[in-house]
């Protein structure tokens, strides 16, 4: 079993996640697309509630054939890494070939990452290019320049209408009924 690993603080999760799982699932060897919403931000990141955040991704992606979204960082203690999420899915899953689904952003984060050789060497990354984003080796562009940074600024302001082509219909449903990221119901 072939199964690219997509993991992310999906804080809210938006289009370009939802591009990207469908993405690489058109056109790369695999056989399932695993989302795992990160548990404890590493970097000390405000985060929406992790059960929040496991919904949305389900709202968002999980209705596409070949996706599954995973909580396993919640069984994980301390801070969510990258390196120990791959280590327990392989510890339960020995015979899948992990591959980790990235940004091009990332390319010029990996010295902040738990060792990061580890974790390419368990799960070749998948590196998908973002509008906006210039890194060396970053490939083409293929997603939009979408981040939840701006959709979190859009929806404190309730821009209810610009977020429209941003974020997942059902994920801004959810959003508003939640009151989540500064904006009551």
């Amino acid at each position: 079993m072939r199964v690219a690993v997509f993991g992310g603080s999906f804080n809210p999760p938006h289009v370009a996640h939802l591009l990207a799982a469908t993405f690489v699932l058109a056109t790369e060897e695999v056989d399932r697309l695993l989302v795992v919403p990160t548990h404890r931000h590493p970097f000390a990141k405000a985060l929406a509630p992790f059960d929040d955040r496991v919904a949305m991704c389900h709202a968002a992606l999980g209705w596409l054939p070949g996706v599954e979204v995973s909580r396993i960082e919640e069984e994980l203690e301390g801070d969510s890494l990258t390196l120990h999420t791959l280590e327990r899915i392989r510890a339960g899953h020995p015979d899948w070939r992990l591959r980790l689904v990235v940004g091009a952003d990332v390319l010029a984060e990996t010295s902040k990452w738990y060792r990061w050789d580890a974790v390419r060497a368990l799960a070749p990354p998948i590196v998908l290019g973002r509008a906006g984003v210039t890194a060396p080796g970053a490939p083409a562009a293929v997603l939009p320049e979408i981040s939840s940074t701006r959709v979190r600024e859009l929806i404190a302001k309730g821009a209810w209408s610009e977020l429209a082509p941003l974020v997942p219909r059902a994920v801004l449903g959810y959003i508003r009924e939640r009151g989540l990221y500064g904006r009551p119901t």
